[in-house]
């Protein structure tokens, strides 16, 4: 029975562990990034001895400020992860504001690969979705008001649109420090060195032209 109990104990453990896609979880109260640019790799970063901590360390200013949204997409991003707030470390969430332009404003196709994002839309209207993985890749998706939240899941490409005539503002909560970000297009087109256009024109059925001009607007955007 206790061999049983044993094994029964060691399995739950092993699926909990297995189900849990967060940050790992703190062993003390906070743990207040200390140095950014360590030699020690930790999941995570140094801490700084509590004795120093400072109400700062907590503290960022700024959201309340639109970002410049006159670039190609219209759109904006103002994230605030552990590198801007450096109390997040170990925490496991993170904020963002995004601000979309009037009239095509758009935050493209984008998956993070650490993070479930929630977001709130404060001002305007958003189309915003996210697809499935394979091998439904079924779309999902939602015109969001002032006062609408929509999640997009941990891993899973989405986007926001802005098709108004009015700018849009949107603030995002992700649940990691540092959620990462993978810009679809950037990532397939704009790679460093840059994915063989056999591959792409292949994966993609473009012709290699196409595929060559793809490359060069996104190596000249990062």
């Amino acid at each position: 029975m206790a061999t049983y109990a044993l094994v029964l104990f060691t399995f739950l453990a092993l699926v909990s562990s297995q189900a849990s896609a967060s940050d790992p979880s703190p062993l003390q109260d906070f743990c207040v990034a200390y140095d950014m640019k360590s030699d020690v790799f930790v999941n995570g970063l140094v801490c700084k001895n509590p004795k120093y901590v400072k109400p700062e360390d907590f503290f960022f200013s700024g959201l309340d400020k639109a970002g410049d949204t006159s670039m190609n997409l219209g759109s904006n991003v103002t994230l605030v992860n552990v590198d801007r707030l450096a109390g997040l470390n170990t925490l496991g969430i993170s904020l963002a504001r995004i601000d979309f332009a009037p009239k095509n404003g758009l935050n493209p196709p984008h998956i993070h690969p650490r993070a479930t994002e929630v977001l709130t839309v404060m001002e305007g209207t958003l189309y915003v979705g996210f697809v499935t993985s394979a091998p439904e890749f079924k779309l999902f998706s939602k015109v969001l008001n002032k006062g609408d939240v929509f999640v997009f899941p941990q891993g899973l490409i989405h986007f926001q649109f802005n098709f108004g005539a009015v700018p849009a503002v949107a603030f995002a909560g992700l649940s990691s420090q540092n959620p990462g970000l993978v810009t679809v297009a950037n990532a397939v087109f704009g790679s460093n060195p840059p994915i063989s256009d056999d591959v792409l024109a292949k994966a993609f059925q473009l012709d290699k032209k196409t595929v060559d001009w793809l490359q060069a607007q996104f190596s000249n955007s990062n």
